[in-house]
Parts: structure tokens; sequence; C-alpha cells
């Protein structure tokens, strides 16, 4: 089982996040400027929250307020569910079905060292079943046996 240390070491794992005093105006132009969906609110090192692109969507522009005039902190999700490094793929990926949320920050000694997505949790299905069928198109070859 892989797990999420494992994944973070293979991904870019730059961590990206605002304060929650940051305009939402300032997260989205984060996110494009970095091709990603949802950053980290820190304040003070501490995570406080995480903001995703839908947020803002449906809490700010929907509702037609300023993005200028709004502070992350009003639309944010407090507290975000985290994962430590020794979580497994299938752990994520069981949180992330489960409580239906698409980014886990990860905590290691209490400080926030990567987010796992659930890109992230796909792609390492993928490689693992192109582990196994090349593992399994070896052995019916007759390669992995010692007939």
């Amino acid at each position: 089982m892989t797990t999420v240390k494992q994944i973070l070491a293979i991904k870019q794992s730059n961590i990206y996040a605002v304060k929650s005093t940051d305009s939402i105006t300032a997260a989205l132009r984060m996110m494009k400027n970095n091709r990603v969906r949802a950053i980290l609110v820190i304040d003070s090192s501490k995570l406080t929250g995480i903001i995703s692109q839908g947020d803002c969507a449906i809490k700010v522009l929907l509702e037609k307020k300023d993005p200028d005039l709004v502070q992350v902190s009003e639309i944010m999700t407090l507290s975000p569910l985290v994962v430590d490094e020794s979580f497994t793929s299938e752990q994520c990926m069981s949180i992330i079905v489960g409580k239906r949320v698409r980014h886990l920050p990860v905590i290691s000694n209490q400080v926030v060292v990567g987010v796992i997505s659930v890109g992230d949790l796909v792609g390492d299905i993928i490689r693992n079943q192109v582990s196994q069928i090349e593992f399994l198109e070896t052995y019916i070859k007759g390669h992995g046996s010692s007939y």
C-alpha cells in the first residue's frame, strides 16, 4: 500500500496558502497562477482552513459579492480534515469519498507538509494497476515462473 509520504515524494509538493484576512481575489489569483483548485489558509504558521474555486464561485460570485472586499475567512472551510504521512492512499480515498472533499492537507509534527488531492490518489491507483498488469503479463509469458 502506498503511503501519503510516498505520494508526496512523487509529486511537486508546493504548499499554496493565503491568510484568512486576504481577499477572495488574492486567493483566486493564487489558484490561477499555480494551476490549483484549492489552497490552504494559514495564519501564524497554523492551518486554519481551506478554500476552493467552488467556494469562491458559489459563495461570492453567485451571490454577486465583490471578491476584492470579501475576506477568505468569510467563506473558508474551518478546521479542514487532515491526514498525516503514514496514511495510505486507500485511507485517504475513503475519507475523500465518505466526506465528499477533494483535498486533504498533510500534517507532520503539527506542520503542513503538503496536500493530497483526489487526482493524486487516482494517479497512484493507476500506477499500481500498471505495475500489477506488467507483473501478470510477465508471469503469463513464463518469465516469472521457475518451470
